[in-house]
């Protein structure tokens, strides 16, 4: 893969190439929690584990990636509080807490995180992109597998055999998606 830089836009994520206006931002804010309720449907059981593989952590760090750690965060604070209040766009169709709501609530902060390196630049090329999922990765276990634990009661071990490891190569996949994808959307908009 190429590691290119592209050119330096300081200060900016892709969601500030729009039109700023309070009604982009609402509507950015809206979307980003639809995209992360949808992929949440993009759902895979995994045997002896109650966290499926979902598309969820993707579009989360997507999203925040996408919008900077503002609108980011606004979307996944939209995402879960609408879950908790009965929305069924939780993985599987879920809503309400879970065994499993660590993990959302790990992608709150990873959003924001993952945001914030966006806004400097960590989106403009793979290899800042390849640290910046798996700092976001990372976040969303260091809350989610704990959770996990407590919720499930399950031993820590029990808790990262169950809720960590079989997610891993998943997990490097959707990395490497998102190292592709956000470089050449900047290097598109800047041939532009």
């Amino acid at each position: 893969m190429a590691t290119a830089v592209a050119p330096a836009r300081p200060g900016l994520v892709l969601a500030d190439l729009l039109p700023a206006s309070r009604v982009r931002d609402a509507a950015l804010v809206l979307g980003g929690a639809g995209l992360v309720g949808i992929a949440a449907q993009i759902a895979v059981p995994v045997p002896g584990s109650p966290v499926p593989v979902t598309g969820q952590t993707f579009a989360a760090l997507l999203v925040g990636t996408a919008l900077g750690a503002g609108r980011g965060l606004a979307a996944l604070v939209f995402y879960a509080l609408a879950g908790l209040a009965g929305v069924p766009w939780f993985a599987e169709g879920g809503s309400g807490t879970s065994v499993s709501f660590g993990y959302i609530l790990g992608m709150l902060l990873a959003s924001a995180a993952v945001g914030a390196l966006a806004r400097r630049g960590a989106d403009r090329s793979v290899v800042r992109m390849a640290g910046t999922m798996l700092l976001g990765e990372a976040i969303i276990y260091a809350i989610g597998v704990p959770y996990l634990a407590l919720a499930a009661d399950l031993s820590l071990s029990a808790a990262i055999a169950a809720g960590l490891t079989p997610f891993l190569l998943g997990d490097a996949l959707k990395a490497a998606l998102a190292m592709g994808v956000l470089p050449t959307a900047w290097k598109l908009v800047d041939k532009g």
